[in-house]
């Protein structure tokens, strides 16, 4: 293995940010153009890179948050973008990354998490990683204790559209945790990734309850992946402006806040994204959920 230099925190550096763009999109098919070009890479995201030459050759990036859990601030570091491109792998790149960023956060935060796929799942129990198994949380239709008569105009955001991307903005700067179970703060870094990127067909006002969702609907299925809102919602009244006459059941992407008992909970055995904490993370329910937008 020849000499690699090891960098972070380059987010002002042109050629090693179109170096690290490079590699996300051959690893991940990711591009953080859009969003770094417009001023999101904050300094709640640091890279952690080997570089040959002037070329990104491996990756673990940071996300610095604050999970809200029942009134409670935590510190909470998550580790994600780890990747190494293909001709430098079985070089150990990873390994020393993960070190590197664990020898020196791992004091200063409450806990360390991150969300694997199925092929890494030997990778991170190396690191003193558990898994955690998260849960889906789901409603029946006929169990909303609250139905809108007069369903509200739904209104498509477009990021492309400067008045709208605006709006989001705002709405990301601004927001509150989508549940006080379990809620992030000051991640707006993160929620402008996915409405530039992971979500950007799937974002509607509901002018009514002045909120932004992100959902989609498929078939009879309603899925809904976060509320963006500056004040507490009533997450069933917002829901029912977004439900088809087809509409049987409501799938929630975090852990909704709601005092409906009906509301069902179940441990997750299939999913793409596994979770790992360190040290493990104790939630005071068997069943919790990080908000899917805040996976780095």
């Amino acid at each position: 293995m020849g000499e690699y230099r090891l960098i972070s925190d380059y987010k002002h550096i042109e050629t090693y940010k179109e170096s690290f763009n490079d590699l996300a999109m051959l690893v991940f098919q990711l591009n953080f153009k859009e969003w770094y070009n417009k001023g999101f890479w904050n300094d709640n995201y640091v890279c952690y890179s080997y570089l040959d030459g002037d070329q990104v050759i491996a990756n673990a990036s940071v996300s610095k948050m604050i999970v809200t859990s029942n009134d409670k601030d935590y510190k909470v570091l998550q580790i994600g973008t780890v990747m190494t491109h293909p001709a430098y792998r079985n070089q150990g790149l990873a390994a020393k990354l993960m070190n590197h960023i664990l020898e020196t956060y791992e004091k200063e935060y409450d806990s360390i998490f991150l969300y694997a796929n199925d092929t890494v799942l030997d990778f991170y129990p190396k690191f003193g990683f558990e898994r955690v198994q998260e849960s889906s949380f789901c409603l029946l239709v006929s169990d909303l204790k609250k139905q809108v008569e007069q369903k509200s105009v739904l209104r498509k955001l477009d990021v492309d559209s400067e008045a709208d991307y605006l709006v989001m903005k705002e709405f990301a700067a601004k927001r509150i945790p989508v549940s006080s179970r379990l809620g992030v703060k000051d991640s707006e870094h993160l929620l402008m990734f996915y409405f530039l990127l992971a979500f950007r067909d799937a974002i509607y006002y509901v002018e009514e309850e002045d909120v932004i969702v992100l959902f989609e609907r498929e078939d009879d299925q309603l899925h809904v992946f976060d509320l963006v809102s500056k004040k507490p919602v009533d997450i069933e009244a917002v829901v029912s402006h977004l439900m088809s006459a087809e509409t049987t059941i409501i799938h929630f992407h975090f852990m909704p806040d709601s005092e409906n008992e009906k509301i069902q909970s179940a441990l997750m055995t299939t999913t793409d994204d596994v979770l790992f904490v360190r040290p493990s993370f104790k939630m005071e329910t068997e069943h919790f959920r990080f908000p899917l937008t805040s996976h780095a």
